[in-house]
């Protein structure tokens, strides 16, 4: 045993939706007989806190302590156990080996929203997709699972200069008026501005525009779909 980053559950906080133990592909987190979040296992735990953001109470930390090493093998014995091999893979997920390349899906450019004019025509009454950068690098299906039939923007919120972004988007949706917007962004938390940013902009713009939010995780596994 060693110090190392561990999640820690604060019981007070924690109000027993279980997003937390579906978001953790190695199992380390389970509901007890009271319907609070617990670690299973020290072992489980790989410390990478992809849990935290959907956690919606913010009950999730993640602290340095004393505890057993992670363990993947250990981990993924305990995921077969419990939610069947397939559900296993993600605790190895590695790059697959493609017999033949995936089509792009891509239909405009540019795609950086601070490039992008929002009068361009291909934007009229579109399904819009803004996407935080790391999103197509993390899920290798990007293309087809998320940008196939959409038009797209993309952005950084942590490293970007996200001044100018909010009336960009706001002209964009007042004047395009999309059919619906699909904000795509990862678990890590400086994700969490590209969703206030949209949410933001619609409310702006006065258009009612449904928002669907796709958060993916480290794996590349979409762990929230809503």
């Amino acid at each position: 045993m060693g110090i190392r980053k561990i999640i820690q559950i604060d019981r007070d906080l924690c109000d027993g939706c279980g997003l937390c133990t579906t978001a953790c592909a190695e199992g380390a987190l389970a509901l007890d007989e009271e319907g609070k979040a617990v670690l299973v296992r020290d072992l489980y735990c790989d410390g990478m806190g992809v849990c935290l953001d959907v956690c919606p109470t913010g009950a999730l930390t993640i602290v340095e302590r004393e505890g057993e090493e992670y363990d993947c093998e250990a981990a993924r014995e305990h995921v077969v156990h419990t939610r069947g091999a397939e559900a296993a893979a993600a605790v190895h997920q590695g790059p697959g080996a493609p017999s033949a390349p995936a089509p792009s899906e891509l239909t405009q450019w540019p795609v950086q929203l601070h490039l992008i004019s929002p009068e361009a025509p291909y934007f009229q009454e579109a399904d819009l997709l803004v996407a935080a950068d790391c999103t197509a690098f993390a899920r290798g299906s990007f293309h087809a699972d998320l940008l196939r039939d959409r038009k797209i923007v993309v952005a950084c919120p942590k490293l970007d200069d996200t001044g100018p972004y909010l009336k960009k988007l706001v002209d964009l949706i007042a004047a395009n008026r999309p059919k619906s917007i699909t904000i795509a962004r990862m678990t890590v938390p400086c994700c969490g501005g590209l969703s206030r940013l949209v949410e933001e902009a619609v409310a702006c713009s006065g258009v009612d525009v449904p928002v669907r939010t796709v958060m993916i995780g480290l794996d590349g596994e979409i762990v929230l779909d809503s």
